[in-house]
């Protein structure tokens, strides 16, 4: 699954407009490696779905 950030820009968090591949939805937040290298979790709402999940990506409530 792959996501598009639509937020503003944060000094090495996460770029907007930038694509970022979902490691996992997990309480329905996504699990992103983010500008730091680092993955975190983060809430949908900041981002559009560019590619959906095709099943390869673990969703855990």
């Amino acid at each position: 699954m792959k996501v598009k950030y639509l937020g503003e820009t944060s000094f090495l968090e996460l770029t907007h407009d930038r694509i970022y591949k979902v490691l996992s939805v997990e309480k329905d937040w996504y699990r992103i490696v983010d500008d730091t290298d680092e993955d975190y979790l983060y809430p949908p709402e900041e981002f559009e779905i560019v590619e959906p999940n095709d099943g390869t990506t673990p969703v855990t409530s």
